[in-house]
């Protein structure tokens, strides 16, 4: 700050110069907090004038950016600004309220925001999951359930990452879309989409194959499960779920169908609702039979993927009840997104990892009914 100060003069601690009037006059004290070190007393050097500013400590700033960043980190991750707060005099020397945390939080805008709008012309996402959740947000001073839409990409390699998160009516087919348009215009490859895995939200089926016309749809098994089972008597509950699980477990589309005949006969007559809801959504959930087989487990519904990572959403805001705006909830959801995405790296879709075909081959041929024949002992060092 002193070297600043000669600086900002033009010129050394006790230099005269002819016509000056500007002139070095002590300091001021203030204080300063330095992480792993807490609170300490600095002296500011001034000017007679009062024109000069420091930039090593600039007034508006108390700590230094280690401290901020710490304090983002914890928020991210799910302390309150509350509890940052009765916390910070333990941990860093020198009490923070609960606005200052807010503030710091603030300077995450924009890497969130240059996350939300990446480019996604590097790979091409082979299957798309997509679906909405709600969150109670503050707006113009009044709560209100505020809907967000959710796509998660699946590259050609299996791995998983998020694609975007936009505000928009989930029960609405022009905001789905604008978000898929927005996604494209991003750079994602609309001809490398070859499925996309949903709910049956109205219309939004029909605007997934307008704007991806090489796609697929494989609707959500479990949501049409719980449609038919609204239709039926509590005591016939376990039956008929057990019934449709056989249908949209079978091993073959023919196989599924023989079973859905033999379904709809036997209760066609005593409930017919919950037999033609199941018959209308039929050929939407056992789409996923077109597709790979080690796969299927990952595509029968949303909930292997995208259900979780709402579940991860909800977590991280159940313990502020209420999501200050936009732009907070969105930083939040990207710090889910992305620690969801550190855990995807680690395995592909599916029941075997593309990097380990070994295993398929040795549960195929060996790790059946068929009879064992090479010694097990032989089989286990040749795994290695």
């Amino acid at each position: 700050m002193d070297n600043e100060l000669t600086h900002f003069l033009g010129r050394e601690r006790y230099e005269r110069r002819e016509g000056e009037s500007n002139h070095r006059n002590g300091s001021y004290p203030r204080d300063f907090t330095l992480k792993g070190i807490g609170e300490v007393g600095v002296k500011v050097p001034r000017d007679r004038k009062g024109e000069f500013s420091t930039q090593v400590i600039p007034r508006s700033i108390q700590y230094e950016d280690a401290i901020r960043e710490d304090l983002c980190a914890m928020f991210l991750a799910g302390v309150s600004t509350r509890t940052l707060s009765m916390m910070s005099e333990r941990l860093i020397g020198r009490s923070i309220s609960a606005m200052e945390v807010s503030e710091a939080s603030k300077e995450l805008t924009h890497a969130v925001e240059t996350w939300r709008e990446r480019d996604l012309s590097g790979e091409t996402y082979k299957y798309i999951f997509v679906d909405g959740t709600f969150f109670s947000m503050r707006i113009d001073g009044a709560i209100n359930k505020v809907p967000v839409l959710v796509a998660i990409g699946v590259t050609e390699a299996g791995h998983r990452t998020v694609l975007g998160l936009q505000f928009g009516d989930k029960e609405s087919a022009s905001n789905w879309r604008e978000f898929f348009k927005d996604l494209k215009k991003r750079g994602l490859n609309a001809k490398g989409v070859t499925l996309g895995i949903m709910d049956g939200l109205k219309g939004l089926e029909l605007v997934f194959k307008d704007e991806f016309p090489k796609a697929k749809v494989q609707r959500c098994q479990l949501h049409v499960a719980r449609n038919v089972l609204a239709k039926v008597p509590r005591i016939l509950k376990k039956t008929i779920g057990d019934e449709i699980r056989s249908i949209f477990y079978a091993c073959t589309r023919k196989k599924a169908l023989e079973f859905f005949s033999s379904f709809k006969t036997k209760w066609e007559l005593e409930l017919p609702s919950a037999v033609k809801c199941l018959e209308n959504s039929l050929d939407a959930c056992l789409t996923y039979l077109s597709f790979p087989q080690e796969e299927w487990i990952c595509l029968r519904t949303t909930n292997v993927i995208i259900e979780r990572l709402n579940k991860e959403f909800k977590r991280r805001t159940k313990p502020m009840e209420i999501v200050a705006g936009e732009r907070s909830c969105y930083t939040l959801l990207a710090f889910v997104c992305l620690k969801m995405e550190v855990h995807w790296r680690s395995k592909t879709i599916g029941k075997v990892a593309k990097n380990l075909p070994f295993f398929k081959e040795l549960a195929e041929k060996n790790f059946t009914q068929k009879k064992l024949t090479v010694p097990f002992i032989t089989l286990y060092y040749n795994m290695f």
